[in-house]
């Protein structure tokens, strides 16, 4: 299926690896041009050259800690620079530190917690959508925490959530600017962080770490991790002209594990 975003400009975020990296490849597919931001530069310009070999787009990349204001500004400078305005956001960090209530009681973590998994969707929404010219995809990658709590990520299960209020509640007023706006919610997807969510557990169970991921996959319906290939081909179609009647929805991708209704 032709998405329709051929020639698209789309900023991705903690693109060097993990989820943000299968975004990139699956929008690359597609043919648009890619603006990739994340903190490691070695890594995202190793990314970015593996993406440009393999689909022929262009490729801007600068390292950007996507929760510093000024490495945020000066990322879609350059961004404006070179392609002149912006399409696609695809808004993505990491979460913050694993642990229970015990585990929680620095106000310093709730605070990072904060800045990590709300605050910085909100001020890189603000600072894209005027760059977009009567079209735009915002999607912004949460986590299955916000249907159904995780034991051991107290900080992700109370704050997440919030992103999905967000995008609920603008998704209305950038409608009517031919922008639109999602969630997608993952599971449990094999990435870095899912190694470490998994090397959390087998630490608090007294595990090896081959055993504990056993034991979260047996968790799954599907009986396995999602790769991150099938990640991003979702994330790429909620970019696409099909999906130009789909906003303020989220989308939940975790092989059947999640038991919320909505």
């Amino acid at each position: 299926m032709d998405l329709g975003i051929r020639g698209k400009v789309a900023v991705v975020l903690a693109a060097s690896k993990g989820l943000g990296r299968a975004c990139a490849r699956a929008l690359a597919q597609e043919g648009c041009p890619l603006a990739l931001g994340a903190r490691d530069a070695g890594t995202l310009a190793a990314t970015a050259t593996d993406i440009q070999k393999d689909f022929q787009v262009p490729v801007l990349h600068q390292a950007c800690d996507v929760m510093k204001e000024e490495q945020r500004q000066a990322f879609l400078d350059a961004v404006l620079k070179r392609y002149g305005h912006v399409d696609i956001l695809i808004d993505n960090c990491g979460g913050p530190k694993p642990g229970g209530f015990k585990d929680t009681q620095n106000p310093q973590d709730w605070q990072d917690a904060f800045e990590r998994s709300l605050l910085q969707v909100v001020r890189w929404t603000q600072a894209v959508v005027p760059h977009m010219q009567g079209w735009g995809r915002i999607v912004n990658l949460v986590s299955s925490v916000v249907k159904q709590p995780i034991d051991n990520l107290l900080l992700s299960n109370a704050i997440r959530p919030g992103v999905i209020g967000f995008s609920k509640s603008i998704s209305r007023e950038l409608m009517g600017q031919g922008i639109t706006i999602n969630c997608v919610l993952p599971g449990f997807i094999r990435t870095d962080r899912m190694v470490q969510l998994c090397r959390a557990r087998a630490e608090r169970d007294k595990v090896t770490l081959e055993k504990a991921t056993a034991e979260v996959c047996r968790e799954i319906p599907a009986g396995r991790m999602g790769e991150p290939e099938e990640f991003g081909a979702l994330v790429a179609f909620l970019c696409s002209q099909q999906a130009s009647y789909i906003t303020g929805t989220t989308v939940t991708i975790d092989g059947g594990m999640t038991r919320a209704i909505t």
